[in-house]
């Protein structure tokens, strides 16, 4: 059997199978989902083009057949089943000219605010600190308010006007997790039909765990967004609209609160199955916490680093010893350029790559030489930015015969003499 009859035993030739194959093939994409972060997506319907739904309010007829149509490119995750436009843009929305504001005074949307305005009474205290992101006219919070008078109640929507009445505060501007969690150390955040509007709805709430663990204050949030699990069991195509980027199944919606870190304390469908609430609680984890502090603690040693071997290198290029930098490209370029080895006092680089030489060290510009230059102009010192890499470079230094009284690494911020300090390199 030749390798062509091998392939067709093993792929089969049946060209419905074939066609199947390449069909699947074309569909699967990536692109990340803003739910659980998956990258693996298949469209959800044919890409299509239209209008804003909600937030354009045309005044003519010919307003209205004449506005820009935007990109519907609804796909589905394939890792929790989040439905989002891969082609949404902010920029294209203008919230900042129109509120984003949902009219509904039905019977039935009424019993449910009441219900969701009881539920959180049941996890606030009387001296409760609650804050709504995206609070709207701040109708909820006045709800509240008007149950836990002695509590304080603060709204974040970057459309209303900073105001305060009792108890209950208006701010024009958009909620920070890193800021207001810990301004505010409130009790429970409260976050309606906010979610399926954000980019990233994953990465904020991601960002008031880390904020609330890093901070160590501990906070619930209620968060509601609309349910699109009857979606699929009736077919509804009308659900998806431009302003809506993100659209959430229970699957979603539970797998994103997962990834957030969150400990999932209540989870309820509600008017009729077409949206989903829970409540979340913050400031118990660890996860990522170890990390940020390591990340604060890396960028200050770095800021540190740099200015001591900023020092040391003046120092050296203020002294009589002539110096050579050992590689121009890859980390040795990045070492000269957060560093500063500049053409001017470090002239000198060479390096073990024969593809190289000729060529300029990106951003600052020496020619790179041979290693060989170091045999006909001798040095004192050779800094080998690539630490890992200095014992093959000694080896080689010695078995070309080119003798160097001083190798200098850079080991936790400053530079040290290869040969006589103490380093795992």
């Amino acid at each position: 059997m030749n390798p062509t009859q091998l392939n067709d035993a093993c792929l089969g030739t049946d060209p419905i199978v074939v066609s199947r194959q390449e069909a699947n093939a074309e569909l699967m994409r990536l692109s990340p989902c803003p739910a659980c972060g998956d990258q693996l997506c298949m469209p959800l319907m044919d890409e299509e083009f239209q209008p804003l739904a909600t937030l354009a309010w045309p005044q003519s007829h010919n307003e209205a057949v004449s506005m820009k149509r935007l990109p519907l490119a609804f796909v589905r995750c394939m890792g929790c089943g989040h439905v989002y436009n891969t082609k949404f843009r902010y920029e294209e929305v203008p919230y900042s000219l129109q509120p984003n504001l949902m009219f509904n005074q039905g019977t039935v949307w009424s019993q449910h605010l009441e219900f969701v305005r009881n539920l959180i009474l049941e996890y606030i205290s009387p001296l409760a600190t609650v804050v709504e992101i995206g609070c709207g006219d701040g109708h909820l919070l006045r709800a509240l308010a008007q149950r836990r008078p002695e509590g304080r109640f603060i709204g974040f929507d970057p459309h209303v006007v900073n105001q305060q009445v009792g108890c209950v505060e208006l701010r024009g501007e958009l909620f920070v997790p890193d800021l207001h969690l810990e301004e505010l150390r409130p009790q429970m955040l409260i976050s309606r039909h906010v979610l399926e509007h954000m980019l990233s709805p994953l990465g904020f709430l991601q960002s008031i765990a880390l904020a609330s663990s890093v901070k160590n204050i501990k906070t619930l949030l209620f968060t509601e967004v609309p349910c699109i699990d009857r979606v699929f069991d009736t077919g509804r195509v009308e659900d998806f609209y431009y302003e809506h980027n993100s659209h959430f199944t229970t699957q979603s919606f539970v797998r994103m609160l997962t990834r957030a870190n969150g400990s999932l304390q209540m989870l309820v469908h509600n008017y009729n199955r077409e949206v989903i609430s829970a409540i979340v609680g913050f400031g118990n984890e660890s996860t990522g916490t170890d990390y940020a502090k390591n990340a604060i603690a890396f960028r200050s040693k770095a800021r540190e680093a740099k200015r001591f071997v900023a020092r040391q290198l003046a120092e050296l290029a203020a002294s009589a010893s002539k110096t050579a930098i050992w590689g121009g490209t890859g980390k040795a370029a990045a070492f000269m350029n957060f560093f500063g080895v500049d053409a001017v006092r470090f002239p000198l680089v060479v390096d073990s790559d024969p593809n190289k030489i000729g060529s300029f060290v990106p951003g600052m510009g020496q020619k790179i030489q041979s290693r060989d230059a170091l045999i006909r102009n001798a040095v004192d010192t050779v800094i080998i930015p690539m630490q890992w890499r200095a014992r093959d470079i000694i080896a080689e230094m010695e078995a070309a015969q080119i003798f160097v009284p001083t190798v200098l690494i850079e080991h936790n911020g400053k530079l040290i003499d290869y040969r006589k300090a103490e380093h795992p390199y």
